[in-house]
């Protein structure tokens, strides 16, 4: 299986040269220290700033430049910083090439819930439902299974919807999905060590398999 590292190494390789990437919190952060040498990727944090780089070493933190996680970051040389409403303006313009974001949830149709467990108190929905209503191609990040060991990718999700056929890959511990546009989880690659069984088992919705299933090259 992949560590949370191991999943962000993995999704950074679909990052493509030239792109403009938003990065959600939690496992996507990661992905600002896996991109490829030489590539110009530039990375948007929807509380305004273009140009991050990779997390900063420990001492070097400024406290004033942080992401959308409140993480510290780092910029890099041509990086801007602006206001909120300026960086909302550019993800629903769908400036955005790529959206990786994590998700408690994710079905068959590509649904994702990544903001709200009922009961539970939250401050908002965020910029999520604006970056899976705006951006070109959205990735998902996650574990496969919760902490009770059930399923998350789902035949239709239970939690409140962040947003609708939206999701088109996913890369978890185990996996390399895509959502197909006529729905279903299509197994594309396996985590190193992990049976194309234990993906079987782990996933509650419509899962596609055809022919040998590689294992990812991390």
């Amino acid at each position: 299986m992949l560590d949370k590292n191991g999943i962000a190494k993995r999704i950074a390789q679909e990052i493509q040269d030239g792109s403009y990437v938003n990065l959600g919190i939690g496992i996507p952060t990661l992905v600002a220290n896996y991109i490829p040498t030489g590539f110009n990727v530039v990375l948007q944090s929807e509380n305004g700033l273009l140009g991050m780089g990779p997390f900063p070493l420990e001492g070097e933190e400024d406290p004033d430049l942080i992401n959308a996680g409140k993480q510290t970051i780092t910029t890099l040389p041509g990086s801007a910083v602006f206001d909120s409403a300026m960086s909302f303006g550019m993800i629903r313009a769908q400036k955005v090439d790529l959206t990786i974001l994590g998700a408690m949830e994710v079905s068959e149709n590509g649904d994702i819930a990544n903001w709200k467990i009922p009961g539970k108190m939250v401050k908002g929905m965020g910029g999520a439902m604006d970056l899976v209503a705006s951006a070109k191609n959205i990735i998902v990040a996650m574990q496969h299974v919760n902490k009770a060991g059930e399923s998350k990718l789902l035949t239709q999700c239970s939690l409140p919807l962040t947003g609708v056929r939206c999701v088109k890959k996913i890369v978890t511990e185990l996996a390399v999905l895509s959502v197909l546009p006529e729905g279903g989880f299509k197994l594309e690659e396996r985590a190193p060590g992990v049976s194309v069984e234990e993906i079987k088992q782990a996933t509650a919705g419509k899962l596609i398999i055809e022919g040998e299933i590689p294992e990812m090259k991390i």
